[in-house]
């Protein structure tokens, strides 16, 4: 799909010039500054973590690992139950860092790229608070253009994982998501969580295998970075739109009311087609947009999981 042009906003990341500098200084600050202030108390990530430890049982629920069963309380009861389990205390996470072309792309205060290290910058954040193991698998467009980064515990190298990201060297093309996720299947590693951070503009056909083979052994959250121009057309007049994959330009008589609403109509149906796949995965889902505080949006999605947790409603 052809995306308007994008619009600079205020700092972004890659305005700078120096993405392992002052701009990643600041965003870090900014990201401790708020998580710590916002979500008080003892927290661990932004998903429960799997477990070895037994824990307290509680009713199934619609989305709940059948293998965490209990069968013993399920036939005292006939209600079926699931047993709860307790986080290791040495979680390891990995991410799947989608940082194709079109993530060069925003009109609000971000570029989708932008908002995809911030992200990552969240995630090592919350990771490492917990003294957990963090690593990454980076896609930067094209065939065989992928990065992997080894997991590791400590601040000092989840901001070298930071760096290593953000400066990451984008290359033209799209990079193979559903390979991107594979490489988190591979080597087989101990229970864990995994996190894959992407536009999702790939066909679900291609990643969502995959997806649903990663979620068999880890609890797996799906961050997905949105622009609202992807999401409806403005009524600006002639439009001139780009494909920042292929280069290809066109334009586009917005004036058309008929033409925006075929277009929110097929934007809405392709992201009903993500998160429906996302369900079918059994990953929980995250979606932050550049023209919106990602950052809050991050911290509601946590304070949820904790709520929920606490309340013995989530997986």
């Amino acid at each position: 799909m052809a995306r308007a042009a994008a619009v600079t906003p205020p700092t972004p990341l890659s305005a700078t010039g120096d993405r392992s500098g002052a701009a990643l200084a600041r965003l870090q600050l900014m990201v401790t500054r708020k998580l710590d202030g916002l979500l008080q108390g003892d927290y661990a990530g932004l998903l429960p973590g799997p477990g070895s430890e037994a824990g307290e049982s509680r009713e199934y629920r619609p989305g709940d690992d059948v293998r965490r069963m209990d069968w013993p309380v399920t036939a005292r009861t006939t209600t079926p139950h699931v047993r709860r389990t307790v986080a290791d205390r040495e979680l390891e996470t990995w991410l799947a860092v989608d940082m194709s072309a079109s993530l060069d792309f925003g009109t609000g205060r971000w570029l989708k790229r932008d908002v995809a290290v911030a992200a990552v910058a969240a995630l090592a954040h919350l990771t490492v608070r917990g003294g957990n193991r963090i690593g990454a698998v980076v896609g930067t467009g094209g065939p065989g253009t992928m990065l992997r980064l080894p997991a590791r515990s400590g601040r000092k190298e989840a901001q070298g994982l930071l760096r290593a990201v953000a400066g990451a060297e984008i290359r033209p093309g799209r990079s193979d998501l559903g390979a991107l996720v594979d490489m988190l299947n591979w080597p087989p590693r101990r229970r864990g969580v995994a996190v894959v951070i992407s536009d999702f503009l790939a066909p679900p056909q291609q990643w969502g295998r995959p997806l649903r083979k990663l979620r068999v052994r880890h609890d797996v959250l799906a961050v997905e970075v949105v622009d609202p121009r992807e999401l409806e057309l403005p009524d600006v007049g002639v439009l001139p739109v780009v494909d920042p994959e292929s280069g290809e330009l066109h334009e586009v008589q917005t004036a058309d009311p008929g033409l925006r609403r075929r277009y929110a109509e097929a934007a809405a149906a392709q992201r009903g087609a993500i998160a429906a796949e996302l369900r079918a995965a059994g990953a929980a889902h995250l979606r932050l947009r550049t023209d919106r505080d990602w950052l809050l949006d991050m911290v509601r999605f946590v304070a949820a999981q904790r709520h929920a947790r606490t309340r013995g409603t989530t997986r």
